[in-house]
C-alpha cells in the first residue's frame, strides 16, 4: 500500500539526494533534495558538468576520469568533497553512490545517490550517545508503546526484573507488579500518553518477579514523540529506592522513638503514686508504641515490705512453682474489648490461661519468659499465639538502681509491624524510666509514712480534754506532698484542773521544720510540768531554741587547725551552717494557762499573733498581749497578761497561715477572722470547719494550726475553799472540812484516803511553811486537793531510815494518790494530790512491797 512519508522521517535527518548524468557526462536530472543539499535549483544544475560545478579545481582531473569510468559501466562509491556554486559557497563532504544506467536509446548514463556525510556522522553520534545512555545507565530505562507494551528495556531494567533486555519486549505492567499497583501504573501511563504531562517520583511497591522481598520503586514517566511530533509511546526511568525507604523508615522510627521518650519524660512520674505512675507509662506506650500493654509490680513493693538488695523478689520467695507474687496494677488496649495477654508458660498461652484481672495478685510460672525476664533483668520475647491476634510480645523487667520492681509487657497485634531490635531498646528505656519513677514513689511513700508518724506523734492524739474547757482543733500542713510542717498546738493538763494552751510556728517548712517543732513541743511540755508561769515558760523555751539553733562544737572548729589535724569546715561554711540552723529553729509561740475555778487565763506571747476571744453577745476582739521577740532570738523578757473570760466565751489561738497570704495583708486577714468569729454561735467542731472554709486561707502557701476552746468554768458547788489559822488544831479542822465536802459530793469511798492525805499536807504546812494555810478541794474528772501556804521551801520526798520516827508522809501521799506535786505561787507554794473518782469497784489495797518501801 502506498503512503507518503510524513515530515520528520529518517530521510529528513540523513539528507539523501539524487541526480542523473547523461551520456554526455552532463547533469540530466536534478531532484528537489539535491537542490536543497547543494543550494542549486534544477534550472541552474541541468546541463552542467557536475565535476566542474561542484568539485574543487585540484580534483577535477580525477573527477573527469571517474565519470568516464562510470559511463563505461563501472559502479563507484566514495567520499567526494564539494562546494556550493558561487564564490562564497560552503564546502562539504558527500558520500556518493554512482550506478551505471541506460537511456531509452541504449546509451550509457549514470544515477547518483548523494548523502551528506556530516548529517550521517551527527546521526551516528546521536545514536551512539543514546545507546550508551540507555544501555549503560545504572537506572532502569523502559519504553512503552502506545499499547502500553514494552518496546525496549535496558540491561539494568532486566537485571532487576530478570532475563535479558530483549526478553522484556512485549511484556505489560501486569507481568511486573501486583494487581493493585499494576492498575495504578496503567492508569498513569494512559494519562501521560493522553495529556503529555510528565509524572515524577511515582511510588510503586511490590516484590520483584519470582521473589518475595518487598521492594520500592520510584518512576519518572514522560511521553515520547516522533520527529513530526506524533506520540510514539511513554518512556520510564525506574529507580529501586528500597534502601532509601528502609533508611527513611528507620529515621522516622528514630524520630518517633525520640518523640515517645520525650513524651515519656513529660508524662511519666508526675504523680508520686505507684499505680498512677504505671498508668502514665501505658498512656504513653499505647497506641504510640504497641497495641496492648500491662504492668505488674511486686506485691512486696506495694505492701511496703523492705526488699533484699537488688530485687523485690528475694530468692526465698521464688520456687519451681513460679515467680514471687505480683499485682496487676495497670493495663491498656488500643483494640476494642481486648486485654493484654498474660503468658502462663514458656510457650503460647493455652485456652484456659486468662490474663490476670486488674488488681489481682498472681505468679508467673517458673519457666515462662516473664519469670525469666524478672530473674535475669533482661528483655525476653514472649511466643505469640498462632490462633490469637497477638503477633509479638516483649516482657521487659522494670529495673531501677539495680532493683527489679516489676514487669511490663508490650504486645503488638497481627497486622502491626513486629518488634525489632530498636523497639527492644526503646521498650527497655520506657520501662527503666517508669521504674525509676516507681522507685521514687516507693521511697516517697516510705518517707511520707514516716513523716506522718512523726507528725501525728507530735500533735495531741484525738480530741484533747480539759477541765472547764470544750476544745476543738485543726492542723493543715502547707506542704501537701509530705503533710508535715512546723506549726503545732498542744493542750497540757496542769495541777489544780488548770490547762495550758499552746500554739507555735517554726519558721521554715517540711520535715526539718517538723523535727524542730517536735523538739520545741517536747521542751514546752517539760517546762509546763514544772508548773512555771507563762512568761517563765517562754523565757526557758527561748534558751532551748537558741541552744538548738547553735551547732555544737562551733568554738572548737574555730580554734583547731594545722597539719596533721582533722579537716574542719571553713569559717564561711560554718557561719553558713549556723545561719541555716538558726533560721530553722526560730519560732513564734503563744502560751496560755487557764484556771477553770476563776475562769481567768494568763497569756504570754513570743512574737506570735494575738489570741481572739468572742464573749456572748459581743463582737470578737483580739486580746492585747505584748508580742515579745520570737523564740531563739533572746535578749528580751516576756510579759504576761491575765484576762477573765465569760462563761461560754470562745477563745481562738491560731497561726499566721490562717490570716495571711501573698494576696491578703495581715490586717485584712485579722479583720476577716474577727468577722467570722462574730457570727452565730454553733457547735465547736462546726465552728472550726466554718472558720477554715470561710476564710481565704490560700492553703498550700503555709501551715495552719487552729485551736478553739469554749470556756466552761467549774461550778461553785464543785469547789471547796477554806482558810485555816496557823495552829495545830487546824489539822483536825482540815480533816473535818474535807470529810464534810466529800460526803456532800457523794464521794464516801474517798473520805478515809482524803482525810489521811489532807492531814499529812496540813501537818507539813504547819511544820515547814509560813503564814495562813489554805485548803481547796476541786471536783471535776478527778478529785484534786490543794494545800497553800506562804513558805517558799518546796517539799522533797526522801526515804526515811529505820530509826526515824517521821519522814514518811510524802511517801504515803505518793502511794495513795494518783498523782501529787507542788508548785510555786506568787505568795508561796501549793502542795497538791489527785485522786481518781470511784467507779463502783472496790478500792485497791496497798501491797506488802509498797508498805515495806516506806521503811
Amino acid at each position: 500500500m502506498w503512503q507518503s512519508s510524513p515530515p520528520g522521517s529518517i530521510y529528513d535527518y540523513i539528507r539523501v539526494a539524487s541526480f542523473s548524468i547523461g551520456p554526455d557526462g552532463l547533469i540530466e536530472q536534478w531532484s528537489s533534495r539535491a537542490a536543497g543539499l547543494f543550494g542549486m535549483s534544477s534550472t541552474e544544475a541541468v546541463g552542467r558538468d557536475p565535476v566542474e560545478a561542484f568539485m574543487p579545481a585540484e580534483l577535477r582531473s580525477d573527477g573527469h576520469r571517474r565519470v568516464g569510468e562510470i559511463l563505461d559501466g563501472k559502479e563507484w562509491t566514495g567520499l567526494v568533497p564539494f562546494r556550493m556554486p558561487g564564490e562564497g559557497g560552503a564546502h562539504g563532504l558527500a558520500e556518493v553512490y554512482v550506478m551505471p544506467s541506460l537511456t531509452g536509446r541504449g546509451e550509457r548514463a549514470a544515477l547518483c545517490i548523494v548523502v551528506d556525510v556530516r548529517a550521517l556522522r551527527r546521526i551516528e553520534t546521536d545514536l551512539a550517545a543514546s545507546q550508551a545512555i540507555f544501555g549503560q545507565s545504572p537506572f532502569g530505562f523502559v519504553l512503552f508503546g502506545t499499547d502500553f507494551a514494552v518496546v525496549r528495556a535496558n540491561q539494568r531494567f532486566a537485571t532487576v526484573f530478570g532475563g535479558a533486555a530483549e526478553d522484556h519486549r512485549g511484556r505489560t505492567v501486569e507481568d511486573y507488579l501486583p494487581r493493585a499497583e499494576a492498575d495504578r501504573l496503567s492508569a498513569t501511563l494512559k494519562r501521560v500518553l493522553e495529556t503529555g504531562e510528565s509524572v515524577t517520583d511515582l511510588q510503586l511497591v511490590g516484590p520483584a518477579p519470582g521473589g518475595t522481598q518487598r521492594r520500592h520503586w520510584s518512576m519518572n514517566l514522560y511521553r515520547v514523540h516522533s520527529g513530526a511530533g506524533r506520540p510514539v509511546g511513554v518512556a520510564g526511568l525506574a529507580t529501586d529506592v528500597t534502601r532509601r525507604h528502609i533508611a527513611a523508615r528507620e529515621a522516622a522510627s528514630a524520630r518517633r522513638n525520640l518523640a515517645l521518650l520525650n513524651e515519656a519524660s513529660a508524662r511519666i512520674g508526675n504523680s508520686l503514686d505507684l499505680e498512677t505512675t504505671a498508668r502514665e507509662l501505658l498512656d504513653v506506650a499505647v497506641p504510640g508504641f504497641c497495641d496492648l500493654a500491662a504492668v505488674d509490680l511486686y506485691q512486696g513493693l506495694l505492701t511496703g515490705e523492705e526488699a533484699a538488695p537488688g530485687s523485690w523478689a528475694p530468692a526465698h520467695r521464688e520456687s519451681a512453682g513460679g515467680s514471687a507474687e505480683l499485682r496487676r496494677v495497670a493495663h491498656a488496649s488500643a483494640v476494642a474489648d481486648a486485654l493484654p495477654t498474660a503468658v502462663a508458660g514458656g510457650g503460647p498461652p493455652g485456652p484456659d490461661d486468662l490474663p490476670p484481672a486488674l488488681g489481682s495478685v498472681h505468679r508467673f510460672p517458673f519457666g515462662s519468659a516473664c519469670a525469666v525476664a524478672l530473674r535475669s533483668g533482661r528483655v525476653e520475647d514472649v511466643p505469640g499465639d498462632e490462633m490469637g491476634f497477638v503477633q509479638s510480645t516483649l516482657a521487659v523487667p522494670m529495673v531501677a538502681h539495680d532493683t527489679v520492681v516489676g514487669l511490663v509487657q508490650f504486645s503488638r497485634t497481627k497486622g502491626s509491624e513486629p518488634f525489632g531490635e530498636r523497639d527492644r531498646g526503646l521498650a527497655t528505656e520506657l520501662a527503666a524510666r517508669a521504674a525509676v519513677c516507681i522507685d521514687n514513689a516507693r521511697l516517697y511513700r516510705r518517707e511520707h509514712e514516716r513523716a506522718l508518724i512523726l507528725q501525728r506523734s507530735l500533735l495531741p492524739p484525738g480530741d484533747p480534754e480539759a477541765a472547764g474547757l470544750d476544745i476543738a482543733c485543726r492542723y493543715l500542713p502547707g506542704n501537701t506532698a509530705t503533710e508535715v510542717g512546723g506549726d503545732w498546738f498542744d493542750v497540757i493538763e496542769l495541777p489544780g484542773h488548770r490547762t495550758a494552751l499552746v500554739v507555735g510556728d517554726v519558721m521554715g517548712r517540711g520535715l526539718r521544720a517538723a523535727v524542730a517543732m517536735g523538739e520545741l513541743r517536747t521542751a514546752v511540755r517539760t517546762l509546763a510540768l514544772l508548773d512555771l508561769e507563762p512568761a517563765e515558760v517562754l523565757s526557758a523555751l527561748d534558751e532551748v531554741a537558741r541552744g538548738l539553733g547553735s551547732p555544737s562544737g562551733g568554738e572548737r572548729s574555730e580554734g583547731l587547725g594545722g597539719s596533721g589535724g582533722a579537716q574542719w569546715p571553713s569559717r564561711a561554711a560554718q557561719k553558713s551552717r549556723e545561719a541555716d540552723l538558726s533560721e530553722v529553729y526560730l519560732a513564734t509561740c503563744v502560751y496560755a494557762v487557764y484556771d477553770p475555778v476563776t475562769r481567768r487565763c494568763t497569756f504570754a506571747n513570743a512574737g506570735h499573733l494575738p489570741p481572739a476571744v468572742v464573749e456572748p453577745g459581743r463582737p470578737a476582739r483580739l486580746i492585747e498581749v505584748p508580742p515579745g521577740m520570737p523564740l531563739g532570738v533572746g535578749g528580751e523578757p516576756f510579759e504576761e497578761v491575765e484576762v477573765e473570760l465569760s462563761e461560754n466565751a470562745l477563745l481562738t489561738l491560731y497561726t499566721d497561715g490562717l490570716v495571711e497570704s501573698r494576696d491578703q495583708p495581715l490586717d485584712e486577714g485579722l479583720a476577716a477572722l474577727r468577722a467570722v468569729l462574730t457570727g452565730p454561735q454553733m457547735e465547736l467542731e462546726d465552728a472550726c470547719d466554718h472558720v477554715l472554709s470561710t476564710l481565704d486561707t490560700q492553703h498550700g502557701e503555709d501551715d495552719i494550726a487552729l485551736l478553739m476552746a469554749r470556756i466552761q468554768g467549774l461550778p461553785a458547788e464543785a469547789v471547796g475553799d477554806w482558810t485555816l489559822p496557823r495552829e495545830p488544831r487546824s489539822v483536825g479542822r482540815a480533816r473535818e472540812l474535807a470529810r464534810g465536802q466529800l460526803l456532800a459530793w457523794d464521794l464516801d469511798d474517798l473520805v478515809d484516803t482524803t482525810e489521811l492525805l489532807v492531814s499529812e499536807l496540813v501537818t507539813n504546812a504547819l511544820r515547814y511553811g509560813e503564814g495562813e494555810i489554805r485548803l481547796r478541794l476541786l471536783r471535776d474528772r478527778t478529785l484534786v486537793c490543794e494545800v497553800w501556804d506562804a513558805g517558799l521551801v518546796q517539799p522533797r520526798r526522801r526515804r526515811a531510815r529505820d530509826t526515824d520516827e517521821g519522814g514518811r508522809g510524802l511517801q504515803l501521799v505518793g502511794l495513795l494518790s494518783a498523782a501529787w506535786g507542788s508548785r510555786r505561787t506568787p505568795r508561796g507554794k501549793t502542795v497538791w494530790f489527785e485522786l481518781a473518782l470511784p467507779d463502783g469497784a472496790p478500792a485497791a489495797e496497798l501491797s506488802v512491797e509498797q508498805l515495806l518501801s516506806m521503811y
